[in-house]
């Protein structure tokens, strides 16, 4: 079941987003972040414009979606949303990344955004595939601009007008 995230639903989140820094190339984040630093985040995705939502299983969050402001503060970027979406690894390919994404996306157009963007790393091919699935098209590319102790990685913007 998908639903808007509560704040009891934090541990779950950070869990999930920790171990995508684990496997590495998943997000820019190299070390594992902690809750309290995350609340802020969070607290600011629990209102109607820029939600997250769960994904739960049997009573346990196994997968979230967030949909961010692009660009916050910028005015002319008011339309456009960044979405990230991220699933425990225990739970992979069972569908729940797709199910979260076409979710997130139909949320998107009811909050009337009319541009989603995800930013993936080259490396995550897996996020690639799912975001191109449902019609992401990629859009922008920053060259080696991330640095993971030496290995460098590509940033690709994929959008999809709503």
């Amino acid at each position: 079941m998908i639903r808007h995230a509560k704040y009891d639903d934090i541990d779950r989140v950070v869990a999930i987003y920790n171990q995508a820094i684990d496997a590495g190339f998943q997000t820019a984040f190299m070390e594992q972040q902690i809750v309290e630093d995350r609340i802020p985040w969070f607290k600011e995705h629990l209102g109607p414009t820029h939600p997250i939502f769960v994904y739960e299983l049997d009573g346990k969050v196994v997968g979230w979606l967030s949909i961010s402001p692009y660009r916050s503060g910028r005015a002319a970027l008011r339309h456009t949303v960044e979405i990230s979406y991220f699933v425990d690894t225990t739970y992979l390919h069972r569908g729940i990344g797709s199910q979260l994404l076409v979710y997130g996306v139909n949320a998107c157009r009811q909050l009337k955004y009319k541009t989603a963007i995800a930013i993936i790393l080259d490396k995550n091919t897996a996020s690639i595939r799912l975001a191109k699935k449902f019609g992401f098209e990629q859009w922008a590319f920053l060259p080696a601009v991330a640095d993971f102790n030496g290995i460098e990685c590509d940033h690709l913007y994929y959008g999809i007008k709503l």
